[in-house]
């Protein structure tokens, strides 16, 4: 059994990276399902619950911008990481005043985003749990701005600002248009926690509207 909600989230900036070009970041032109899930995770999670997407809609024009962030220039080892845990001494962190570096981004630019989805109760649910429940208990926090973290816009420097949506007020941006967005991260693939694999959908943005309901997805 299944429960939708509508969750209208507006920011100042996002950047939804393609995984292509990561270096030098460019954002896809539209929010991401996963990024979307993200959002739903923070305002509401429980292992008893699981959210799917089901669209995404544009609600202010696609608009990009050219910044410069800070960022390091490289990662912690997972072999060292693997050595600390079984007691080695070291470092486990990255000083970013040594290892700091600047990298262009190219992220969208005053964004605003209709979010339609629905969960599904999984074999953790207690036997408490119903839908009408956690129904509740999202509309509540949400209508509150109430979350566990910041809800973000891709990045965490990106905060993203939300409220309990309408589909009968929201005027989508892109009317009469269709846009071939090309191949989009769908989601993280976790069902095997050793490999955790990537998937892809051919994102398709029609009316201002990005439809993901049997959608099918690439691995």
């Amino acid at each position: 059994m299944s429960y939708g909600v509508c969750l209208d989230v507006q920011g100042e900036y996002a950047l939804f990276t393609r995984p292509e070009l990561k270096a030098e970041r460019v954002s896809y032109d539209c929010m991401t399902p996963s990024a979307a899930r993200g959002i739903l995770e923070a305002i509401l999670w429980h292992p008893g619950i699981k959210w799917i997407v089901d669209r995404i809609s544009v609600g202010k024009p696609i608009r990009f911008a050219n910044v410069r962030r800070n960022e390091v220039k490289s990662k912690i080892s997972a072999e060292q990481a693997r050595k600390l845990m079984n007691g080695t001494i070291g470092d486990a962190c990255i000083a970013t005043a040594d290892d700091i570096q600047q990298r262009a981004s190219m992220v969208l630019k005053d964004v605003r985003y209709l979010i339609e989805a629905h969960f599904v109760l999984t074999d953790k649910a207690n036997a408490s749990d119903n839908t009408g429940k956690f129904s509740e208990m999202f509309r509540r926090r949400a209508s509150k701005g109430q979350c566990y973290h910041q809800p973000y816009l891709g990045c965490r420097e990106f905060p993203a600002k939300f409220t309990l949506g309408d589909e009968a007020s929201f005027v989508c941006a892109h009317q009469d248009e269709t846009r071939d967005l090309g191949l989009m991260l769908y989601d993280m693939d976790y069902s095997d926690n050793e490999h955790i694999e990537p998937t892809f959908f051919r994102a398709v943005l029609k009316n201002g509207v990005m439809d993901l309901e049997g959608v099918e997805v690439y691995r």
